[in-house]
């Protein structure tokens, strides 16, 4: 038992959880047990205030995720790469979604770097750490589309939800060249799926997804 209050209470609320779920569907786990074939790969925010399961009132075994800070979509990124390959040639996802959200933090640090940002140059977008520091590596991309963008005039409430909106757009764009997408479009999945893409914002303020609108498939490729 831990000494944590907080550790305490979410196993004690995974006991309740799955004595409810038992109670209610006999079978539930057992069947869990059996294998995932989830029709969505979800690629979110890390943000603690982003759970894609309870936003979407998801049961397991709907979702396939990867998150991270920012949601983004590296296509040197190992982890990104092997996670969308794995979801479509073996477990069959139809769907990938990346989803930012309001307020995102990642968005945020990389809106109030642009300003400093220099091409080529390696660059701190959260001070007090060295421009080698892996989170700012990571955000990187992130500060260059913000000072792309041209916002660092613009004030902080105005320019911050078009860097997010313009940021999951990027991640779409990283996504769709990926081999593992090039090469479903092109021969369809090896689970002989066709693959959509799209690109989601999740409003902290009124709990609600909204589609921006730029799905793309197999005969829309961009």
């Amino acid at each position: 038992m831990s000494d944590h209050a907080i550790i305490t209470d979410i196993l004690a609320s995974n006991v309740q959880w799955a004595s409810d779920v038992e109670q209610a569907e006999p079978e539930f786990f057992t069947q869990l047990a059996n294998g995932q074939s989830p029709p969505i790969l979800w690629i979110g925010c890390s943000d603690s205030r982003v759970p894609e399961s309870v936003i979407t009132g998801s049961r397991p075994g709907t979702l396939f995720v990867l998150r991270n800070i920012a949601n983004q979509f590296h296509l040197d990124d190992n982890s990104a790469l092997s996670a969308l390959t794995y979801a479509i040639d073996f477990l069959g996802v139809e769907h990938v979604v990346v989803v930012g959200h309001t307020e995102c933090g990642g968005c945020a640090a990389s809106f109030a770097a642009c300003p400093g940002y220099v091409s080529g140059v390696p660059t701190v977008t959260v001070p007090g750490l060295s421009s080698d520091d892996p989170i700012n590596r990571w955000l990187d991309p992130v500060t260059a589309l913000a000072a792309s963008l041209h916002l660092s005039s613009a004030p902080k409430e105005e320019a911050l939800p078009i860097l997010v909106e313009e940021n999951v757009k990027l991640q779409v764009d990283n996504v769709c060249m990926a081999p593992a997408i090039v090469n479903a479009w092109a021969n369809k999945s090896a689970k002989g799926k066709d693959i959509f893409v799209h690109g989601w914002v999740f409003d902290l303020e009124t709990g609600k997804l909204n589609d921006l609108s730029i799905s793309r498939g197999a005969q829309n490729v961009c």
